[in-house]
């Protein structure tokens, strides 16, 4: 059946109201506050081969692109012609699905005409899954807690009920997981089902033809946004906090005529502690930056993903191997978006944003050891808060926003409903961007204490701390975040006690500013002050108060 441009173009357009919808499904099934009220998840459907075709608006970079490589894994690893109706599988093993146990990611056989035809797959954040818990405190990756390999969740429609014991089994949230499992499961058995009405409307037995014209025209134009690229090779260091020494984070970016290869030659070794990243993450974070500056109006799927390739020594902190701790690899993978910018802002200066705050503040939280002998309530908690952007070429940075993460901050009456926890003071943060032509965005100022006379456990594992996001092009640099309790200032990382009364303050940082402060706008300086985003001292001292 010969099908026009046109009608492919329609029913590229409905895979993508297809594929929406299953996200959607996804948020309102899901248990966890971190998936339900942050959109920490993914969800794709997939040709025959693996290819990912289209990906939910709502979602995580570092969900969507890693599935977009896992669901390849996972069909050379389980043949389609044995496959039934009603199958799904799954797995969190870190280099295969998200970068740590934590992520589940589910896939499933659409068939239609008696046949399978493509895959819906998904992926979403478990908020426990036992161990040491969601911090960066692990030796290895079997402190961590429960790695499942690839196998099938559910035969034939259905479920593997001993599986879901384990799972339940090994968490402090067994509940909210069997929860979650079962949103994933609802999530891929609606994308299947719109797909398969959406091939009878279109009365079509197949989607290769579809296929193809969504993978070939993406990968075109990416190749032809790549042409218009200055040609070379371009590095850049980007030094973080680390764990308890500052680390080393090694680019070099070659554009060719077709294709980008990004290299982490010279990037510091893993460490023992869990913020070591897979490939996977880093090439998945990484891989965005750069499609948000080259071919930003391209669908995300096989083809458009295809020119970009990352490469990394193994062993290096980008590329951990197993089984190196990783519970929270996104702390230094989701620095890699500023990393990668510095190369690239040497080739196309005015189209690169300055350095933001970019690694999400994680805030996990749960009861004490001896919280049952105590009579304390027990729970495990995610907190997501997030800093200010850099400033970008013409406009100043977004406050409070979460890029390149894409995970929504954590409401305030949700979390208070959820766990033993008051948040009592939730604002901007005066001052935290940096200034310049455009200003960077501001991070925010989160006051929270015990809702009832207990001590929490917080594992931290946030970065900025001590290297805050930097300007460029004479811009000045962001605030740096801070985080205290009581009268204790926290380092950025670790396992740390918070005493029953106790006010924990996380200031998140600010991004960075773009161009010199005296050439900013006046009535955008004067709007600035009269919000309460740049003080009087600070106008005065920055920006040489031209009111």
């Amino acid at each position: 059946m010969t099908l026009s441009r046109t009608r492919l173009q329609v029913m590229w357009n409905r895979l993508l109201a297809v594929v929406e919808e299953q996200g959607q499904a996804l948020i309102r099934a899901a248990f966890s506050p971190i998936v339900r009220e942050c959109g920490d998840i993914s969800a794709g459907i997939f040709d025959i081969r693996g290819r990912m075709l289209a990906q939910a608006v709502t979602g995580t970079p570092g969900h969507i692109n890693t599935m977009a490589e896992a669901v390849k894994t996972l069909c050379a690893r389980f043949p389609a012609d044995a496959m039934q109706s009603g199958d799904i599988y799954m797995t969190n093993d870190p280099w295969i699905a998200s970068g740590h146990l934590n992520d589940f990611l589910l896939m499933m056989p659409v068939f239609h005409a008696g046949r399978v035809i493509g895959f819906t797959a998904c992926t979403s954040h478990l908020v426990d899954l036992g161990g040491l818990g969601m911090g960066p405190e692990g030796a290895d990756i079997y402190d961590e807690g429960l790695l499942i390999p690839p196998c099938k969740l559910v035969e034939s429609g259905e479920i593997n009920t001993l599986l879901m014991e384990i799972v339940k089994a090994n968490s402090r949230e067994p509940v909210a997981n069997e929860g979650d499992i079962y949103a994933l499961i609802a999530c891929c058995e609606a994308g299947a089902t719109r797909l398969a009405r959406m091939m009878t409307e279109f009365a079509i037995n197949d989607l290769d033809t579809l296929a193809d014209y969504i993978i070939d025209t993406s990968a075109r134009g990416t190749q032809e946004a790549i042409a218009a690229l200055p040609k070379g090779t371009f590095h850049n260091v980007l030094t973080v906090d680390g764990y308890d020494a500052p680390i080393d984070l090694h680019a070099a970016l070659t554009i060719a005529e077709d294709h980008l290869l990004l290299d982490f030659t010279g990037t510091a070794r893993c460490v023992e502690k869990g913020i070591n990243v897979p490939l996977n993450y880093a090439t998945a974070y990484a891989v965005f930056a750069l499609r948000c500056i080259i071919g930003p109006d391209i669908p995300n799927n096989a083809g458009s993903l295809a020119p970009f390739r990352v490469t990394g020594p193994e062993g290096c902190i980008l590329n951990a191997q197993s089984p190196a701790p990783v519970a929270m690899r996104h702390t230094l993978g989701q620095m890699t978006p500023d990393l990668v910018y510095g190369c690239l802002a040497q080739a196309v200066p005015d189209q690169v944003p300055a350095e933001g705050a970019s690694c999400m503040y994680d805030l996990p939280l749960r009861h004490t050891a001896d919280a049952a002998t105590k009579g304390d309530t027990q729970f495990a908690l995610e907190l997501v808060f997030n800093g200010g952007t850099g400033a970008r070429p013409t406009l100043d940075g977004l406050s409070a926003t979460a890029f390149p993460s894409g995970v929504w901050g954590s409401q305030v009456e949700t979390t208070e409903a959820t766990a033993p926890v008051i948040i009592s003071k939730r604002e901007l943060r005066v001052d935290s961007g940096g200034a310049g032509t455009t200003r960077g965005g501001l991070g925010q100022h989160i006051e929270l204490t015990a809702a009832q006379p207990q001590d929490l456990m917080l594992f931290l594992s946030v970065e900025r701390v001590n290297n805050p996001a930097k300007g460029r092009h004479g811009g000045l640099d962001g605030a740096a975040g801070r985080i205290t309790c009581g009268d204790r200032t926290l380092p950025g990382k670790g396992e740390f006690r918070v005493k029953a009364g106790e006010t924990l303050t996380l200031e998140t940082p600010g991004g960075g500013g773009f161009g010199p402060p005296q050439d900013r706008d006046r009535a955008a300086l004067r709007h600035d002050i009269t919000q309460g985003l740049v003080s009087e001292d600070a106008a005065r001292t920055f920006y040489g108060d031209r009111r």
